[in-house]
Order: C-alpha cells, then sequence, then structure tokens
C-alpha cells in the first residue's frame, strides 16, 4: 500500500520576481501603525502628566516616528481624503516652508538672546501669517 499524497504548499518566499504578494510590509500595515500611534500619544500624553521634559517627549516621538516610518503613514492617511488630502501632503511637504520656519526659529533664538523678546514676539506673529497665507494660496490654486 501507498501512502495518499499531500498537496505540496510552496514555501512563503518562493514567489516569482516581480510576482505580487498577499503580505505587505510591516511599516505599511494599518494593524502595526495605528497601535503605534496611539501607543505615542499616550505615552505623550502620560509623559505631559508627570512633567516629563518637553524635549525628552519631542525626541523620543520623532526617534520612533523616523524609525518606524510612521510620519509616512500619517501622511499616506491624509492623502487618502478626496480632493484636500492630497494637497495637504504636497504643502507639509514643501521645503521652502520648513526652510522658512527653521530661519525663523533661528533669528528668534539669537534675538532673545540679545533681549530683543517683544520683536521676536512681533516677527514670529508675521512670520506664522506669511507661512499660512502661503499654505492658503497653495491650496487655492490647486482647487481651481
Amino acid at each position: 500500500m501507498s501512502e495518499p499524497s499531500r498537496p505540496e504548499t510552496p514555501p512563503a518566499n518562493d514567489a516569482p520576481e516581480g510576482a505580487l504578494t498577499l503580505r505587505t510590509p510591516w511599516w505599511r500595515n494599518w494593524k502595526v501603525m495605528l497601535p503605534l500611534w496611539l501607543g505615542m500619544a499616550v505615552l505623550v500624553g502620560l509623559g505631559l502628566y508627570f512633567d516629563v521634559d518637553r524635549g525628552v517627549i519631542a525626541g523620543s516621538v520623532v526617534a520612533i516616528g523616523l524609525i518606524s516610518n510612521a510620519f509616512a503613514w500619517l501622511l499616506g492617511m491624509i492623502a487618502l481624503v478626496p480632493v484636500i488630502g492630497p494637497v495637504i501632503v504636497k504643502v507639509l511637504s514643501i521645503g521652502f516652508i520648513w526652510l522658512l520656519n527653521a530661519v525663523g526659529y533661528l533669528v528668534s533664538y539669537i534675538a532673545i538672546r540679545r533681549g530683543y523678546s517683544r520683536d521676536v514676539l512681533t516677527y514670529r506673529g508675521l512670520t506664522v501669517a506669511v507661512i499660512i497665507g502661503i499654505v492658503i494660496g497653495f491650496v487655492l490654486g490647486k482647487l481651481i
């Protein structure tokens, strides 16, 4: 008597090159990223509740977000919103906005050290108004 033959199941990594597989990488899987973001939010809340230094909290969130690609996943989720989502992602990724804000912080730091704190408040208010104006103009330009 011979044994009944079993169908052989191919190993998981035996797919031909270029073939689509059903597995998604962990950094694109919402079942990983959603709990990661919720966990970060809970830890930030606990850190603020227990008066942990805000620099430590911000550094931890940035480190976890960069290592796990959580920021890219969040931008991907925002981009899924019809019409306005892709525009928001484009605005958030404009390097000029980042550069303008970074220069503003640097100038603010220098001016505060020299005693011009009242002028810094005026300057930062104007900078925020300009950035908001650029963003609104960009969004309206893309929608019209």
